[in-house]
This record gives C-alpha cells, sequence and structure tokens, in this order.
C-alpha cells in the first residue's frame, strides 16, 4: 500500500536557509513530516473532546424488515488508542468505519496515568466482555493504535482474549519494544515498551491454538519505531499479516484514508473467510 502526504511548497526555502542539513533529505520524508506537523496540530485541537469516556448506548433491536448490507456483519469494533491519548484520535477512522456499514463503534480511554500494559489489557477484557454483553455478539474486532495494538495484543495472547477477539489491526504498534525517545524511559509504560523489557518477553512466548487473526500496519517513516521493523508481528504461533505503508508517518497511520481502506479491508476479508472456513489460515 502506497500513502501519500501533502507537498511541502516551502521545500526551495526550507533549503535556502539550512541547505547543509536538508538538501540530502528525501522528499518523501519532507511530505511525511510536514503531514506529521498538521496532524498533531489538528489532533491538539480535538484532544479535549476525547478526555471523558464516550456514553453506553444499548444495542438497537433489528427491525424485522431491514436488509443487513452484504459483507458487513454486526461485529462491533472497538477502537485502541496510544499513549498520552484518547479516543480523539480515531474521529476520521470512526467516521470511515460508519460510512462502510460498521454500525457498532466503541472506544475505550485507558488513564494517561496508567502505568502497566497487563493492568491495562485486564481493563480491556473487562470493556470487551461488557460489550459482548450489550450488544449480543460472542466477538469484537480491535483496532489498536501504537501502545494500544500492544495493550489489545497483551490482552489476546497473555489473557485469553483470542476467545473474543476475531481480529486485531496494530497501526504503528511496537511488536518488539522500540528505542525511540530514551528519555521518556522515565514512564514505567514506555520501560515496558523497550525491547528486552518483561512484558515483550512475555509475547515472544508460545501461544498455540491462538484463534485471533493480527494485521499490523506498519511505516517505513514511522519515527516512533526504532527499529521500524518493531511493528510487524514476527511469532510462529500467531496467524499474523505485516502490511508495509510508505509515504507517511506514526500519527498519520490512525488518520490517513489510504490506511482506514486497508483497515476496512483487513476486517472484511477476515469476516469473509470466517463465513467459508473456521480452520482457515491466512498466510
Amino acid at each position: 500500500m502506497k500513502v501519500t502526504g501533502v507537498l511541502p511548497l516551502f521545500l526551495p526555502f526550507y533549503r535556502r536557509l539550512w541547505p547543509g542539513r536538508l538538501a540530502d533529505l528525501s522528499m518523501a520524508l519532507l511530505k511525511a513530516t510536514a503531514l506529521e506537523a498538521a496532524i498533531l496540530a489538528g489532533h491538539l485541537l480535538l484532544y479535549p473532546t476525547g478526555l471523558t469516556q464516550e456514553r453506553r448506548t444499548p444495542a438497537l433491536p433489528a427491525r424485522d424488515d431491514a436488509t443487513p448490507l452484504p459483507g458487513r456483519p454486526g461485529t462491533p469494533v472497538v477502537l485502541l488508542h496510544g499513549f498520552i491519548d484518547n479516543r480523539s484520535v480515531f474521529v476520521l477512522l470512526r467516521r470511515s468505519l460508519a460510512r462502510n456499514g460498521r454500525q457498532r463503534i466503541e472506544s475505550l480511554n485507558y488513564s494517561p496515568l496508567t502505568c502497566d500494559i497487563r493492568a491495562a489489557a485486564e481493563l480491556l477484557g473487562r470493556h470487551v466482555e461488557e460489550i459482548c454483553e450489550r450488544t449480543g455478539s460472542c466477538r469484537v474486532d480491535i483496532v489498536g493504535h501504537s501502545l494500544g495494538g500492544l495493550i489489545a495484543r497483551y490482552y489476546v495472547q497473555r489473557l485469553g482474549g483470542d476467545l473474543r477477539v476475531g481480529t486485531l489491526v496494530t497501526l504503528g504498534t511496537p511488536h518488539s519494544g522500540t528505542r525511540a525517545v530514551p528519555l521518556a524511559s522515565a514512564h514505567p509504560i514506555v520501560r515496558q515498551m523497550r525491547p528486552g523489557s518483561e512484558v515483550i518477553e512475555e509475547l515472544t512466548r508460545p501461544a498455540p491454538g491462538c484463534r485471533t487473526r493480527f494485521v499490523s500496519f506498519w511505516s517505513d517513516l514511522d519515527s516512533v519505531m526504532d527499529p521500524l521493523e518493531t511493528a510487524c508481528i514476527d511469532h510462529p504461533d500467531l496467524d499474523a499479516q505485516n502490511v508495509r505503508v510508505t509515504g507517511i508517518g506514526h500519527l498519520a497511520l490512525p488518520v490517513h484514508p489510504a490506511v482506514a481502506a486497508g483497515i476496512h479491508e483487513a476486517l472484511d476479508t477476515a469476516h469473509r473467510e470466517d463465513r467459508l472456513s473456521d480452520d482457515l489460515t491466512v498466510a
């Protein structure tokens, strides 16, 4: 999948100011940087709107004359944000999912004071059980950005969440740990996202019979992933597909329409395959 950003019209001006520093930078990196800056500015404006948990509304009973949309099962989709973030990061993705027929979309805010991935994964598990009880669905799909994907994977792989999660889509998630932003290691949850941490080591352990299908989107310009390939899932027991995204950075992954289209495809393909065969494994 190739994703493009916006064209920085100020490139010649920057080159005149700092020719030694920017002359060798690729156009793709500059586009991605400009797009990241624009997304960050927009997200800061939206951030206050996502500070509280969303209101839970009871599922509406299906009308007898309602015709279900083809290829759009009613499986709830749970959105899980990243570190020091909240559900507002998914405003555009949520809208895109709804336009494509997803009628049950839920977001979970975990506290920015959360200091343990395991505790956050237990909270996610309780949230999923509440959704299943309220909607009558036996399974959910999860889309997790950055740390949110790691929390969801821990729930699936270590807390038995594979009984509830059909497909887990991760966006820029440090599955093998990231070395980026060394100063942030003062925060306990950041230390858990470092290579070799106890949490990362737990995720390398055997997971025979895991029922969840994983789709990991990773970007070749993601400055939060160090190394870049840490956002890929590499585990012999997991049914995982890694999708490379080119031309955008970390913040753009839950926002860009081309990535949203890839998420639709990942979720819809999984459900089509579930209908064909419960034992079908995707290479």
